[in-house]
């Protein structure tokens, strides 16, 4: 791991031959006259003095060139005993850190991205470090060179022997296992410098722009993922878990609301239920699941208009397969909160088309299960996307309203609300409240068997995510409010 530096005038020289005075060699060799407009030098971030002159960091353009420690363990045990120190993976984040806090964040690039497209890696460093591009950067004549230094008959072999930047090998080499946990201690770091490569067009993925996210506060949120909080970006999940396995998972959507969590003990009765429904076992208590949805909210600073996608895998398996006896490491739980604002729009009303796509028969996937299979909303979801509706209306086996692919949905006709039967569907907690202030409101109607029709002649119809405007009466309910109207095309 190395970083370098660009400096006014061109010189190198060997350490042995040079006054072991750091400060002076700095003074006097890096930053010392010279003939040349540039000055490249090399900095090996193990070999780092303490207590040189602050000179270094402050003066000159510097760059970070970073290798994967996977690539680098197999080969450096050749040359040296490989550890922690040797890879200088911990110093180099240090120095990366130390020019941020300077205001002169380093350029950094990855020695598979210079391999693989070394013309559009150097013309990007260039572009970064304000200095012209040419041409002769990309080849060499082959053999030593009298300023390679004393280190070069072990480091630069291959080196001698090439004209120009050679292709990365297309398969790694076997990783040798003693290196197992020297390669977990580095990635990290490796991967937090990474994180900060400029992307160049090459032949390793297609290139694609960050997108925008819907509300930019989120891109700096934490993420409780097993028993921890996480940044974004670092907030994953094993690929042994069931919910990459088999998609198997229980979860809940929780709004906040003026400092509340909305229905939070009826949110956790059906997370429970449908955990017992799965056969989970070590499912974590009622009140350490509260402690880490109430730490989430607290780090992240959300106590209003904030969402929850609150996750309970059944946890890591011993080895990939569909199989619950290979769950011995006991459930997962993940408290995903956001900034989220309603989804839909409250004053203009939405547009739905009707699905396709049937729900599920609880003869063969129960949707009173809350579970993480969600394809058949998904497929209805995607009709929808197709179609430029903001949702789809999903009937059941017999052709008969059901609910929409996200949401529980109303009627009211001659001042009777109307709501189909949730045999195929989640009955959700949001309805169930807007059943009883249906019944305060003295506007109950039956659970109705409705055809598509029936809603097509109203003008008027409700879904209910968490909204509350009932019926032309305002209802407030821990601070939410608010009604949509389905416009069908």
């Amino acid at each position: 791991m190395y970083a370098f530096s660009v400096i006014e005038s061109l010189g190198v020289f060997l350490v042995q031959e040079q006054d072991l005075d750091g400060n002076k060699v700095v003074k006097e060799v890096i930053f010392g006259l010279g003939e040349k407009t540039y000055r490249y030098c090399k900095h090996i971030s193990k070999q780092r003095l303490p207590n040189l002159s602050s000179d270094l960091m402050k003066k000159g353009k510097h760059f970070i060139l970073i290798r994967n420690p996977l690539n680098i363990l197999p080969s450096l045990d050749k040359v040296i005993p490989p550890s922690f120190l040797e890879l200088g993976i911990g110093e180099l984040v240090s120095i990366y850190s130390e020019l941020c806090e300077l205001g002169k964040a380093p350029p950094v690039i990855d020695a598979d991205d210079l391999q693989q497209e070394p013309e559009a890696v150097l013309r990007g460093l260039c572009e970064d470090l304000g200095i012209p591009f040419q041409p002769q950067m990309l080849k060499w004549e082959a053999g030593p060179k009298e300023f390679d230094g004393i280190w070069a008959p072990w480091w630069y072999r291959s080196v001698h022997k090439s004209t120009g930047f050679s292709k990365s090998r297309q398969y790694p080499l076997t990783f040798p296992s003693a290196f197992y946990d020297l390669l977990e201690q580095s990635l990290p770091f490796y991967n937090m410098l990474k994180r900060q490569v400029r992307r160049t067009v090459g032949s390793h993925q297609p290139l694609l722009p960050d997108p925008p996210l819907p509300v930019p506060a989120n891109k700096k949120i934490l993420v409780w993922v097993g028993d921890e909080l996480l940044p974004r970006d670092s907030a994953k999940v094993s690929v042994f878990d069931s919910v990459v396995q088999g998609g198997d998972a229980v979860w809940e959507g929780l709004r906040i609301y003026d400092g509340k969590v909305f229905k939070l003990d009826e949110h956790l009765d059906r997370l429970f239920d449908s955990a017992k429904a799965m056969a989970f076992s070590n499912v974590p208590t009622r009140d350490w699941i509260k402690d880490a949805i109430f730490k989430t909210l607290i780090a992240n600073g959300m106590f209003d208009n904030a969402h929850i996608r609150l996750t309970l895998t059944r946890g890591k398996k011993v080895t990939s397969g569909m199989s619950p006896a290979f769950n011995l490491y006991g459930c997962a739980l993940i408290v995903l909160a956001e900034w989220k604002p309603p989804v839909y729009d409250n004053s203009h009303g939405i547009k739905l088309v009707t699905a396709t796509t049937r729900r599920n028969s609880p003869n063969s996937i129960d949707s009173k299960i809350h579970h993480n299979n969600l394809i058949n909303n998904i497929l209805a979801k995607i009709e929808g996307n197709f179609a430029q509706a903001e949702d789809a209306i999903m009937l059941d086996k017999d052709g008969f309203v059901s609910e929409t692919n996200a949401t529980n949905i109303f009627m009211v006709k001659k001042g009777t609300v109307l709501t189909p039967h949730a045999d195929y569907c989640l009955p959700g907690i949001t309805s169930a409240t807007v059943s009883i202030i249906r019944f305060q409101l003295e506007q109950l109607g039956p659970v109705y068997t409705c055809a598509s029709f029936q809603f097509r002649a109203h003008k008027k119809l409700y879904f209910f995510k968490d909204i509350f405007v009932v019926f032309g009466h305002q209802y407030s309910f821990q601070g939410s409010s608010g009604f949509t109207v389905f416009k069908f095309s």
